[in-house]
């Protein structure tokens, strides 16, 4: 193999594994996760803020390729999730597996060792959440997984305003329920779009249980409390 292919091999794997972390949904982490910290009272450093972003962002990324280490079946025979890594067969299930629990640990002692370790403590709850509870437990026994599932998105914000106090009050679970009331019905929105690709794949998401009519009725119900 030539110095220019064994490049570009290199670079395609490391394109792979950027895909694992799923950046558009960190994209969303990341801004929720420094809206907490802007908004928690007092000052942080620029860099120890810099840090904690950063760990969130390594978090979040890690919870993605176990997820999608654990979902490589379903990701397959799904139309919008089958040129995955894993599916498309550009990666080995273990690289997946031992990515995502290296990238698990780095940011929590990163979080733990350069901000605070209660910050480090959800982070490491939030991955454990997304990639365990949701992931391997409720995503393919109940319809209600995204409602219960959705709360490990819900944590960056909590998490950028214990790196700055610290500590834990009412307004960081304020913006903890916020994001957990707009989880379902932003979910259930996309759901009706593939609903055929969950029935195909056997997920028991909320439209494919329960119909487009109920699904419509719950979604305007949690935007009520929202």
């Amino acid at each position: 193999m030539t110095t220019a292919s064994t490049s570009l091999s290199n670079l395609a794997s490391a394109k792979d594994l950027f895909a694992l972390t799923k950046p558009r949904v960190m994209s969303l982490v990341i801004f929720t996760a420094l809206c907490g910290l802007l908004a928690a009272p007092g000052t942080v450093h620029p860099v120890i803020g810099f840090t904690a972003i950063l760990a969130i962002s390594l978090g979040a990324g890690a919870s993605a390729a176990l997820n999608q280490w654990y979902e490589h079946d379903i990701d397959a025979v799904m139309k919008r999730t089958r040129t995955r890594p894993l599916p498309a067969g550009r990666m080995e299930r273990e690289t997946a597996l031992h990515f995502g629990i290296g990238l698990s640990f780095f940011s929590v002692l990163l979080m733990g060792l350069a901000v605070n370790w209660l910050s480090a403590a959800i982070l490491a709850f939030a991955i454990f959440f997304y990639a365990v509870a949701y992931t391997i437990w409720l995503k393919r026994s109940t319809p209600q997984n995204i409602v219960i599932g959705g709360a490990a998105g819900a944590f960056p914000p909590m998490i950028g305003w214990t790196a700055v106090t610290g500590d834990i009050s009412v307004m960081p679970v304020l913006l903890f329920a916020i994001i957990f009331f707009w989880t379902p019905p932003h979910f259930w929105a996309l759901a009706l779009f593939v609903n055929s690709d969950y029935s195909k794949a056997g997920v028991p998401m909320m439209p494919v249980v329960a119909g487009r009519q109920s699904t419509r009725r719950q979604i305007f119900g949690y935007s009520l409390i929202l």
